[in-house]
C-alpha cells in the first residue's frame, strides 16, 4: 500500500525541524547503506546519534504517535529512529530495496522493516527533480510532497530518488515494524478501519457498527505479531 499522510507536521513544526538541521554536521549518506545500496547512493546525511538528528527525530516521533491516519495505516509496533538526508547538485539514489532488518544504534534492539517512510521537509518549488519513485505491479509511482507530508510504502518495494538538478531536497526517512507484517493484510485492515470511521461519522449508533468493529478486531487479533 502506497499512502500519503498529508501535513503530518504543521508549518511551525517544519520550520523548527529545519532550524534544528541547519547547523548539523552532514556526512556521506553511504554510511548507513548496505553493500548493494552503497553503490547507488549519492546524498548527504546527518550521522546516526547526532544531537540534531535525535532532537529532530523526537519531534517527528511525538507527532507520529498522535496521527490517526498513520496509526491506522501502519499499525506500528516499533519505529526506527528517524534519520535525515539531503540531495543537491545532481545527487540521486539509484534503484534499491531497503535492508530487511535494522539495528537501532547503541541498543540491542532490531527493527524489521515492514514499511518505509519518507517525510518531506522542503517544498517541491525549492528543487527540481528529486522524485521518490516507488515500483509496484502497476509500474513506478512518483512522489514529491509538500513540506510536512509523509509517504508510506512497503519496504519490499524497489524504489529510487531521481537526480536533484536545482536546489536542495531535505527529508527525514525511517522504517516501521508493523504489528501486521503482511502488506495485503494491513491494507484490508486499513480499508475496514476507514469504512468504520466513515460509518461512525455518517450514521452514529448504527447497529452494524458493533459487528463491523468486531470483524476488524478479530482479524487484527488473528494477524498481529507482538
Amino acid at each position: 500500500m502506497l499512502l500519503s499522510v498529508p501535513d503530518l507536521l504543521n508549518p511551525d513544526q517544519v520550520a523548527k525541524a529545519r532550524q534544528i538541521l541547519d547547523g548539523a554536521e552532514w556526512v556521506d549518506g553511504r554510511v548507513t547503506a548496505g553493500p548493494q545500496s552503497a553503490q547507488a547512493k549519492d546524498n548527504q546525511q546527518i550521522p546516526e546519534g547526532h544531537p540534531a538528528g535525535r532532537e529532530g527525530g523526537a519531534l517527528i516521533l511525538d507527532v507520529l504517535g498522535r496521527n490517526p491516519l498513520f496509526l491506522a495505516a501502519a499499525l506500528p509496533l516499533r519505529v526506527f529512529p528517524p534519520l535525515f538526508n539531503r540531495y543537491s547538485g545532481g545527487q540521486s539514489f539509484g534503484t534499491h530495496v531497503d535492508n530487511a532488518i535494522r539495528q537501532v544504534p547503541g541498543t540491542p534492539h532490531r527493527v524489521r522493516t515492514d514499511i518505509s517512510a519518507t517525510l518531506f521537509l522542503s517544498g517541491p518549488e525549492e528543487y527540481d527533480g528529486g522524485e521518490l519513485m516507488v515500483e509496484d505491479t502497476y509500474g513506478a509511482h512518483g512522489v514529491k510532497l509538500r513540506p510536512g507530508s509523509l509517504v508510506l510504502y512497503p519496504a519490499t518495494s524497489l524504489h529510487h530518488v531521481t537526480p536533484v538538478t536545482r536546489g536542495t531536497r531535505l527529508c527525514s526517512f525511517f522504517w516501521i515494524q508493523s504489528m501486521v507484517r503482511d502488506d495485503g493484510q494491513r491494507s484490508l485492515l486499513f480499508d475496514l478501519d476507514v469504512g468504520i470511521q466513515r460509518l461512525t461519522r455518517e450514521l452514529p449508533g448504527h447497529a452494524t457498527l458493533v459487528p463491523f468493529t468486531g470483524v476488524y478486531h478479530n482479524l487484527l487479533r488473528q494477524w498481529a505479531e507482538m
